[in-house]
């Protein structure tokens, strides 16, 4: 018999190809589905989920590839599969009506529309039989199947409700004027973000924990602006602690999703593109202000990572690897201890004493690598000299790196999307500044160039490039965190050409994106006709808000090009959330840092002369994240910072809002200025 397969077939998103031989009918996202629902008068049943998400595979295993379940499916209902990595535009509305439906959301994700697109009813994972107080999928399944057959009328009115919820709870990003933040403001905001934290081991909340970088990153920031160090310690707590866990893979370098306990022990094993990159900007920033080694060690494991396991031939960084290999959750990255000893012989207790790798055992029966002790204190214990232990930890990793490419691989998410290779390449910029890797400034110039030659087709950005083809209008986040990256770019490289494109990317969003009270932006552009409405998104999730990083982007070049409305606009906007950045700030940490420099003010640091590169390198390793910063040898006429300040030597200019002070010959004079 020929082997089932569905339209997914012809899709290129790896987890649409994932579902391409199930018995379901699937359709992709687009007019046929939805053409066909109104025609034939059924409910859409949408599922939404991605690559490397453990408990789609197990709906899919459990329900999707299962006959009888498939057949009641493709009798009553449209059924279409969403990869919530290529439309998260999708994913956002859908996932807010089940949060308002259900009271949490997460993937896979399952919501029942009206054959208009409006949701009715929705969950997330359904079970083959009633278990964990869920219905069964097929429960689920015939109790729609009645609802629309005997209440149509009802569903129909339930999903208008929904749906005018949906675009009220919008509505932010309006308000009007309100008092200005205040120093008093940011105290309340590190207050409230301390509450949260996990004092001993790092982090915020309890388990599952999330990285967190915005929080951490804010309170790298007040200590910068306050010298309070409570808020240092923590937020050095926080990253040390998931340096040394085992969300990091301490053999591979890159850090995992989350981790399922609060001591950052047992991840979720999928390794996905934004975080690493976020991870390695807020390290960059911590080494910035440390000079603490552990960070440019991590840095250098992360990048080296995802060089190696997700960089496309081009320059393209590629999505997510997968949790599971050979349908078992994180097999690929764990150990038993007679493997390792195995593997290392006699000398294998010592590296097994170091990692907490034991006979019964730190998680499930088998080994998750990490680090209880930091290794100069674990080295002296030992009687061993710190670079000796060092050089035995490095030679027995690459014997067991070795050993682990020979396992079966867990499943690579290649597509490339444009937002999360932006964010990386502003953590190439950010690792560049703090360790001047030579390294990191070719790969960011290599991968802004790529984007720019892939992603840019026709005339205008796409969100995804896969086999050759880019495809779907570029979102909010993707643009405002490209012109994040090209305004980092900008300062590693003295290269005035990135930042003139960041300001034709705010241009495009200024014009396709703009709220109608011309304060936020919306997630989508103009004149997209598939979405039951335009949702603009200012909490930061897993990635930072595409609002907060446009009010950044807006402050930064306003001072670059002195466009003062551009500075009142990002000021309009996070003031219209001052209630809310002030009460939540962890989840509005991209919001905070703006505030700082609300109530702080930005650094305007220009460098002209021959010497400018030299300046530069001493410059960047610093840690001043309140600094707009332009170079050019001869000077730039086209730019208000650089404009007249080429005089033959080699000159630093610190000014606010265009006032300087006298320019200093040295980074070491600036600095001092700065103490002041």
């Amino acid at each position: 018999m020929a082997e089932h397969t569905n339209r997914l077939i012809h899709e290129s998103s790896p987890y649409l190809l994932q579902h391409a031989h199930n018995p379901v009918d699937w359709y992709p996202w687009g007019d046929e589905a939805l053409q066909k629902a109104v025609a034939e008068d059924k409910p859409i049943l949408v599922s939404i989920g991605y690559a490397a998400c453990h408990w789609c595979h197990v709906m899919e295993r459990e329900s999707f590839e299962d006959a009888e379940t498939a057949r009641l499916m493709n009798e009553h209902f449209i059924n279409i599969k969403i990869d919530r990595e290529e439309r998260p535009d999708l994913d956002h509305i859908y996932m807010d009506a089940v949060q308002a439906i259900a009271g949490n959301g997460g993937w896979p994700l399952n919501v029942f529309l009206m054959p208009d697109g409006k949701p009715f009813y929705g969950g997330t994972y359904f079970p083959p039989r009633a278990a964990f107080n869920r219905p069964s999928w097929k429960d689920v399944l015939q109790g729609v199947k009645q609802a629309y057959s005997e209440r149509k009328h009802e569903l129909a009115s339930q999903a208008e409700n929904l749906t005018a919820h949906l675009s009220s709870s919008n509505a932010f990003g309006t308000a009007g004027p309100q008092d200005q933040f205040t120093p008093a403001d940011l105290e309340t905001m590190a207050a409230n973000m301390m509450k949260q934290a996990d004092r001993i081991h790092g982090g915020f909340g309890a388990a599952p924990k999330f990285p967190q970088t915005f929080t951490i990153q804010y309170l790298l920031r007040h200590h910068y602006f306050t010298d309070d160090a409570e808020t240092l310690d923590q937020a050095l707590l926080s990253l040390d602690k998931m340096c040394q866990g085992g969300i990091y893979d301490h053999l591979g370098g890159g850090f995992a999703r989350y981790s399922t306990d609060a001591e950052w022990l047992a991840p979720h094993f999928e390794k996905m593109l934004y975080d690493n990159a976020l991870l390695v900007s807020a390290l960059a920033e911590a080494l910035q202000l440390t000079g603490r080694g552990l960070y440019a060690e991590v840095i250098r494991g992360t990048v080296d990572f995802v060089r190696r396991e997700l960089q496309e031939a081009d320059g393209g960084f590629f999505s997510a690897l997968d949790a599971d290999s050979e349908g078992v959750e994180g097999k690929f990255y764990t150990w038993s201890r007679d493997e390792v000893m195995e593997i290392l012989g006699e000398e294998g207790a010592l590296f097994c004493s170091f990692y907490d790798i034991t006979t019964k055992g730190n998680w499930e029966h088998t080994n998750i690598l990490r680090v209880q002790t930091p290794a100069h204190e674990f080295a002296a214990t030992s009687g061993i000299g710190l670079a000796e232990f060092q050089h035995f930890m490095e030679a027995g990793r690459q014997e067991l790196m070795a050993a682990r490419d020979k396992r079966i691989r867990p499943l690579l998410d290649d597509k490339v999307l444009l937002g999360w290779n932006a964010l990386m390449n502003t953590a190439l910029s950010k690792a560049f500044a703090a360790t001047l890797n030579e390294e990191y400034k070719v790969a960011a110039v290599r991968n802004m160039a790529f984007l720019e030659e892939k992603l840019y087709v026709d005339g205008r950005w796409h969100h995804t490039y896969k086999t050759g083809r880019a495809r779907i209008p570029a979102f909010l986040d993707d643009l405002a965190y490209l012109a994040q990256a090209c305004i980092h770019l900008q300062e590693i490289t003295a290269d005035a050409a990135y930042l003139l494109k960041a300001k034709e990317i705010a241009e495009i969003i200024l014009l396709d994106y703009s709220d109608e009270a011309g304060i936020m932006f919306y997630y989508t552009p103009q004149g997209q006709q598939d979405v039951i409405i335009r949702k603009k998104e200012v909490y930061d999730g897993a990635t930072p808000s595409g609002n907060a990083v446009m009010a950044g982007v807006l402050r930064y070049l306003a001072k670059a090009f002195d466009l003062p409305e551009w500075e009142e606009r990002a000021n309009a906007m996070t003031l219209s959330l001052r209630s809310a950045i002030t009460r939540y700030p962890t989840s509005f940490g991209c919001w905070a840092q703006q505030a700082q420099l609300m109530v702080h003010g930005v650094r305007e640091l220009a460098v002209t002369g021959d010497e400018t590169m030299r300046i530069l390198a001493e410059l960047l390793p610093v840690f001043v994240p309140d600094k707009v910063l332009q170079s050019a040898e001869k000077g730039d006429e086209n730019f208000p910072l650089l404009r007249n300040r080429y005089i033959g030597k080699t000159l630093i200019y610190h000014c606010k809002n265009y006032v300087c002070t006298r320019p200093h010959d040295s980074v070491e004079a600036l600095l001092g200025e700065m103490k002041k």
